[in-house]
């Protein structure tokens, strides 16, 4: 892995926030300032409707820190988050809401975890939220649905404010809806060395969350479900299709073969046929479960194929960039 020569990175993601930016770049370069850090922050404008460019142009032509990407529409939280970390040259990666709910007063201390404690990701806990109880009460739910399903001990996979050292956001793919799991994707990714720091939350001062909505519960357990195949099966789909296909073709054929032996035995036993094989239901469930096989096993073949001559990629188109160089390399830690 190559050196770096920043000491952060500040990842924003932002949808319709003119009113917050300029207070919240001002107390970001004040705290970097202040613990003389070398950074830069990446303001990710999702397709914003306001003036958010706009001050976006301006804070980057009063401090060079301060560098802009502009995607030509909105996408989502996950997009923005995946297009910052491919230009993200800091050492450790903070990643932080714009609405001025997350402090940057606390990205010394994230820092510090990453560099000194040598953690792979540090997640923020909202301990007390700032929040109406229709947010807060689904939000605990999910948290505890994931924190089961994943085994990872966090108390809150979906706070905004996280750090990441850099090598980790080069080598995930964050798509759909995908940043509320970004420490499960991380963990299937190889980096398990996942942490937690109690962050403080304020009262959001400007307008209402663009990001989310009622749908985001909706959708919650089936990114969820979604990720987990994903991680575990991308790669490797007969894994998951080739084993459902054995179990459900043998399943059928231990019943065809139960008909056809208890035929055979009715008929030497009793001399009589009996109840013909094709009159009985498990004939038909023998038989549909042995198709039912045939074609999962057949998915699994396909998907294998689909692997080996279709990369994945999920790419977003960006319309323009603030102090981003054209051709700055991508750090991996496989280069």
């Amino acid at each position: 892995m190559p050196e770096l020569d920043l000491d952060i990175s500040v990842v924003v993601p932002l949808l319709d926030e003119e009113e917050s930016l300029p207070e919240l770049g001002k107390w970001i370069a004040q705290v970097m300032e202040k613990h003389k850090f070398s950074y830069e922050v990446l303001l990710v404008d999702d397709g914003s409707r306001d003036r958010s460019w706009q001050v976006i142009q301006t804070l980057a032509a009063e401090n060079p820190c301060f560098k802009g990407i502009k995607l030509n529409r909105n996408y989502g939280k996950s997009a923005a988050l995946n297009t910052g970390f491919k230009d993200a040259q800091g050492r450790v990666v903070i990643t932080m809401d714009a609405d001025l709910q997350d402090s940057p007063e606390e990205i010394p201390a994230l820092y510090k975890m990453i560099v000194e404690e040598k953690y792979d990701l540090v997640s923020g806990w909202k301990k007390v939220r700032h929040d109406p109880i229709s947010k807060t009460i689904p939000t605990k739910i999910y948290n505890a649905f994931t924190r089961w399903f994943s085994g990872i001990k966090l108390h809150d996979f979906n706070c905004g404010l996280k750090a990441y050292e850099n090598q980790v956001v080069k080598n995930i793919d964050v798509y759909g809806e995908m940043h509320r799991y970004i420490p499960v994707i991380a963990k299937a990714a190889g980096f398990k060395e996942i942490g937690e720091k109690v962050v403080h939350h304020q009262a959001r001062k400007y307008g209402t969350t663009k990001f989310g909505g009622l749908k985001r519960f909706i959708r919650g357990p089936l990114d969820l479900l979604s990720i987990t195949f994903v991680t575990r099966f991308r790669k490797r789909p007969m894994h998951f299709f080739g084993a459902w296909g054995i179990v459900f073709f043998l399943l059928g054929f231990l019943g065809a073969s139960w008909l056809i032996i208890d035929q055979l035995w009715a008929v030497y036993s009793h001399a009589e046929m009996g109840t013909p094989v094709t009159n009985r239901p498990l004939f038909y469930l023998s038989l549909l479960t042995i198709v039912i096989g045939v074609q999962l096993f057949l998915a699994g073949f396909l998907g294998e194929m689909m692997v080996v001559n279709s990369p994945q990629t999920h790419e977003y188109v960006v319309a323009e960039k603030i102090g981003i160089h054209p051709d700055n390399p991508p750090i991996n830690s496989n280069s």
